[in-house]
């Protein structure tokens, strides 16, 4: 026994555990190193002749040079859109539509790990999260809306609908093919043909997708993608061949295009910012909502407009709360994007990190309590420690403003109604968590909060057949499910 029991002093158990790199090759993924315009099926020169490069965040490396657009650019493809939308597409059966999507959603699947590689190459958003949230999502976007092409008339009984024409979509840098996917599905689906223009720092993966469209032999003109900066996409909101402009971005360009369109007659969606309460009522199950916490702020490196940036946290556990995230955040591991044991990946750009610096700068200077684990940067890239604010007013720019980054800012409430008050106390209405072990204390919270998605006990889970949208400055109109199909259809 005596011996059994040395032995096992010799050896004694590792008080923590570090990670070996797991790094995800890159191989998989071929790049041409210049990209054209992707009009009419193919790919051509720009009118522009302006080709600028996408980098790598995580790297600051060149990955590709894309073309930019010009509004000859844009009139081309929204030409070739009008003729594919009035030579076919239109009036294919419902039931053929359905089969491009499901062959659409079936090559996303069998190519998922090309995708998942080169979005966190492009994005610097760790490869755990693109290979199992964004990857996954898009395919099933593309396979519920299949599944809905040929059953419009039992949707939208007795109103008869009809297509709309040429969607103008403008996508954001945070979720590049799942916002692809989100806007390009239904618009197919319901009969009308698209150009979209994908952000200018994360282009590649749309880029990627024409050879899906290729592969399931879309007919031409269908689609369309222009790469390109935000004049691109002025032109393609402004343009009158134009029946329907779907958004997602910020709230300031989001007023442009509201704008712009107003009194022309266009359908309109718009998907802007958020700045979302994330409510630890007393009763909550803590460890499991400091999970939630966690995967609500520091997700996607907090590139996420519903992101749960203000926790309302009960005084009665306040404390605790804190204590447990603190140690929670410490095992936060921060670094390649492509390595599968990173949590936190690359900032998207300079000029967003620039905004994440200046306004934790301004909290710090208007005397909130800054938290951040201790972790080591990489030298070269974009990157940002996980951040937390304590003694948070309401006042300060950290609790009002969106930040769009991996900065958390917590206030305290003392009863329910204070919680609600404090909440809606914002311009933006995208989303917002409730935990808590009462079913009727959820109810109660989610009736009046003024958000147009609520999570209960959870946050930042997501399902084609669920609409998602917001209210007051976060936008209006709804994707996903039955209500993402109506904004691009009319009703005779």
């Amino acid at each position: 026994m005596a011996d059994v029991e040395r032995r096992q002093d010799r050896s004694p158990v590792p008080s923590s555990f570090d990670y070996a790199p797991a790094p995800e090759s890159r191989e998989i993924v071929r790049l041409d190193e210049r990209y054209g315009l992707f009009i009419g099926g193919e790919f051509v020169e720009p009118h522009s002749g302006e080709f600028q490069p996408s980098i790598s965040p995580a790297t600051e490396d060149p990955l590709a040079e894309v073309a930019y657009a010009d509004g000859e650019d844009v009139a081309l493809a929204v030409s070739a859109a009008r003729d594919a939308f009035e030579n076919g597409w239109s009036e294919i059966a419902p039931a053929e539509r359905a089969k491009y999507l499901f062959r659409i959603a079936r090559i996303l699947q069998e190519r998922s790990r090309e995708f998942a590689v080169l979005e966190s190459l492009d994005g610097g958003k760790p490869i755990r999260e693109s290979r199992d949230v964004d990857l996954p999502l898009a395919a099933a976007h593309f396979f519920y809306y299949a599944g809905w092409a040929d059953k419009l008339e039992y949707a939208f009984p007795n109103r008869n609908p009809r297509p709309l024409g040429v969607a103008g979509q403008v996508i954001p840098w945070n979720f590049p093919l799942l916002m692809l996917s989100w806007k390009v599905a239904p618009a197919l689906a319901s009969g009308n043909t698209v150009v979209l223009k994908p952000a200018e720092t994360t282009p590649l993966t749309a880029l990627l997708f024409c050879d899906v469209l290729r592969q399931a032999e879309l007919p031409p003109g269908v689609v369309n993608i222009l790469t390109g900066d935000g004049r691109a996409g002025a032109e393609l909101v402004k343009h009158p061949n134009v029946d329907k402009v779907a958004f997602t971005g910020s709230t300031e360009v989001g007023k442009e295009i509201q704008r712009a369109v107003a009194g022309t007659g266009k359908k309109l969606t718009l998907e802007l910012g958020g700045k979302a309460a994330n409510i630890i009522f007393d009763d909550a199950p803590l460890d499991q909502a400091v999970e939630g916490i966690v995967n609500g702020i520091y997700f996607n490196q907090g590139h996420v407009c519903c992101a749960g940036s203000r926790l309302l946290v009960q005084e009665s556990i306040y404390e605790q709360v804190i204590a447990k995230l603190k140690r929670r955040m410490g095992t936060l591991r921060v670094g390649d994007p492509l390595d599968k044991n990173t949590d936190v990946g690359a900032i998207n750009s300079k000029a967003q990190l620039d905004r994440i610096k200046e306004l934790v700068a301004a909290g710090e200077e208007e005397g909130a309590e800054i938290f951040q684990p201790p972790c080591r940067l990489p030298e070269k890239g974009w990157w940002f420690a996980p951040t937390v604010f304590t003694n948070v007013a309401q006042s300060y720019r950290i609790a009002q403003e969106e930040i769009f980054g991996p900065v958390l800012s917590v206030l305290t409430f003392r009863t329910p109604d204070e919680a609600v008050e404090k909440a809606n106390n914002t311009p933006y209405g995208l989303s917002a968590g409730v935990w808590t072990e009462k079913g009727s204390r959820i109810l109660s919270m989610a009736q009046q909060l003024r958000a147009g998605v609520i999570w209960a006990n959870t946050y930042n889970r997501f399902d084609p057949a669920s609409p998602f949208g917001g209210y007051k400055e976060s936008g209006f109109g709804r994707e996903g499910g039955l209500h993402g199909l109506e904004p691009y259809m009319r009703f005779e």
